[in-house]
């Protein structure tokens, strides 16, 4: 038995906390992953999990044997990197999450020519406004924009992104222009369920971050819906610089409120661990913070 294997596979399972989910991540039968387990069990001679119909659980040795196995896979791995740093050709899979929109507008071409320059890394790119779990589903980077991240996110700061509130000429014409954040409560506001407290906007009061109350018939998880909602003169949207600039562009929507910034928002590369990051994880993420960084989001 290949014993850093083995250690391999049973931190994947005590994290995942499922037979099933490994064997699928591997595309492996479950039996053969049990079969694995089993076996690094009785070499050990103790029983590193506890079976139920619901799910596993690590026994009192398997949350001692789970540490350590993390503490010398993260050596192994930060000793081999050290080594064959400067020589190391970024090489295997990379599996990585971008928002819908962002992604495609401003990532994607980044990731095509990655994948040009670094023929032995295959990309698997999933573009989603879903907050994925990135242990659960074998996500090795995530790319997430967020005003706020959460306790124990592992995370890179890559850029960041201006909100903009925006409403077209016609709803200002009908509605009148609100001149303090305080008059959106009596306007009809385009909510974005995608963000928690979207009963709520936040802007920059005298040096202060201070909530105001809005409401909203319209509401979606998608930006781009309601940047064309405020377009057409259905209410006033609070979206991203990225998503708003085309419409602001073309006169379709106008900025509202300039004299109050909204708090940023961070771009971040999200990773599944605080383990040693793989080389190939960390070249694109080097890769995509310095084109951040050259045009300056």
């Amino acid at each position: 038995m290949d014993r850093l294997q083995a250690m391999h596979l049973f931190v994947r399972v005590a994290e995942l906390g499922s037979f099933s989910a490994v064997a699928q991540q591997l595309d492996v039968a479950r039996s053969a992953v049990t079969r694995q387990i089993a076996a690094l069990e009785a070499h050990l001679g103790v029983k590193l999990m506890a079976r139920s119909t619901r799910r596993l659980a690590l026994t009192s040795a398997g949350t001692a044997y789970l540490e350590k196995c993390r503490v010398i896979l993260n050596l192994v791995e930060s000793a081999e990197t050290d080594v064959a740093q400067e020589r190391l050709t970024p090489r295997g899979k990379i599996r990585i999450s971008l928002p819908l929109h962002f992604g495609l507008q401003r990532l994607s071409q980044l990731l095509l020519d990655f994948s040009q320059r670094h023929p032995e890394v295959a990309l698997d790119m999933d573009y989603t406004d879903r907050r994925v779990k990135l242990i659960e589903e074998g996500i090795d980077l995530s790319i997430r924009i967020t005003s706020r991240l959460a306790a124990g996110d592992i995370a890179r700061k890559i850029g960041s992104s201006q909100l903009r509130v925006v409403a077209s000429p016609d709803y200002l014409d009908r509605h009148g222009r609100p001149q303090h954040p305080a008059e959106l409560v009596h306007h009809e506001c385009l909510g974005y369920t995608g963000a928690s407290g979207s009963q709520t906007w936040q802007f920059v009061i005298d040096g202060r971050i201070e909530n105001f109350p809005v409401r909203s018939r319209i509401n979606a998880n998608n930006g781009i819906v309601l940047t064309e909602a405020a377009a057409h003169g259905l209410g006033i949207a609070c979206q991203p610089d990225f998503i708003v600039e085309d419409f602001l562009a073309a006169g379709r929507v106008e900025t509202i409120l300039a004299g109050f910034p909204v708090p940023e928002l961070g771009i971040y590369a999200m990773l599944p661990s605080n383990r040693h990051v793989p080389h190939r994880v960390r070249v694109l993420m080097d890769t995509l913070a310095a084109a951040m960084s050259r045009r300056g989001d």
